[in-house]
């Protein structure tokens, strides 16, 4: 890689490891596939308002279970082929068998799309917390789906991390364990779940390095934008939800506006703490609505001039 340039992947996409290991910090963002038409034209009025902030890259996640499969798959090839930003794919292992997992694989080959963030996913169904069943010709970690995007050709893989551990880990020290066995696995970086403590981030960051892995670890910010449905996802992912932070959204919940600009100042404030102590980028968990991330992401431009 010369000069510090990304490499380029097969399709002509940069690879996304190279965008984050680059000098300046990395600011991306994250949609998830809509179930309705008002909600795909939800997503398409958010992805081109952000598109003009000229993101690293863009992210689409799968549903729970991997109920939206299809969709997904759709959206990131329309992406990458419509607009000019970086289409990075999700692939989980969630009731999908190796011989399907190589076809979305192949899919998002065919349209260029060589970046992909691996994650073993949430199980089917609607309760987050049920066992965990492997797809009987299918894999039942993470890691091993890191190994077969590897083996699918170029690719740039990422892979999920926990800043509070993964609900499922028993402790902190096991999840860091696993975490470093997906990295030598072959993944490239690393993008987390939402938190709201910047020192959870900075634990995970250096028990990581402690272990001698240099994977760089990009932390996943959420402006809240609703009380609501911020609660509902700390429940289901096991974060933390600041006791202190609900009280002040609860006080204002009847009023949208009141809402998100608390939470484009927490989130500017976070973010801005995880840069100072060495975050390689922020990754913006948009919700599909692009106000409050335009919100935030101007407010960091300004302070990095200050």
């Amino acid at each position: 890689m010369a000069l510090g340039l990304p490499s380029v992947l097969p399709g002509g996409q940069p690879s996304v490891g190279d965008l984050i290991r680059a000098p300046l910090p990395s600011f991306s963002f994250e949609f998830f596939p809509p179930k309705t038409e008002e909600g795909h034209r939800q997503l398409w009025q958010a992805i081109r308002e952000l598109e003009p902030l000229q993101p690293s890259f863009v992210s689409i996640t799968y549903g729970a279970g991997g109920s939206t499969r299809d969709t997904t798959v759709q959206v990131t090839e329309r992406i990458a082929t419509e607009t000019t930003l970086v289409a990075m794919a999700h692939l989980t292992a969630v009731n999908h068998s190796v011989a399907e997992l190589r076809n979305i694989i192949g899919r998002y080959a065919s349209v260029g799309v060589r970046n992909v963030l691996v994650l073993r996913g949430d199980p089917p169904g609607s309760d987050p917390q049920a066992e965990w069943v492997a797809h009987p010709e299918g894999y039942a970690y993470a890691e091993d789906l890191v190994r077969l995007v590897r083996h699918s050709g170029d690719f740039c893989v990422g892979v999920a991390a926990f800043p509070e551990k993964h609900p499922r880990s028993p402790d902190l020290a096991s999840d860091v364990r696993y975490f470093v066995q997906k990295c030598r696995a072959g993944a490239d970086f690393a993008i987390t779940q939402f938190f709201f403590h910047w020192e959870d981030w900075a634990r995970l960051r250096d028990a990581v390095v402690a272990h001698g892995c240099d994977v760089p670890i990009v932390p996943g910010v959420m402006p809240v934008t609703n009380v609501g449905q911020i609660q509902r996802f700390a429940q289901l992912s096991g974060a933390e939800f600041p006791a202190d932070l609900a009280e002040r959204l609860w006080e204002v919940a009847d009023d949208p506006v009141a809402v998100r600009a608390i939470g484009v100042e927490v989130a500017t404030e976070l973010s801005t703490r995880l840069m100072a102590e060495g975050a390689p980028g922020i990754h913006f968990i948009t919700l599909n609505r692009s106000t409050a991330t335009r919100e935030v992401w101007r407010n960091l431009q300004v302070s990095a001039h200050v």
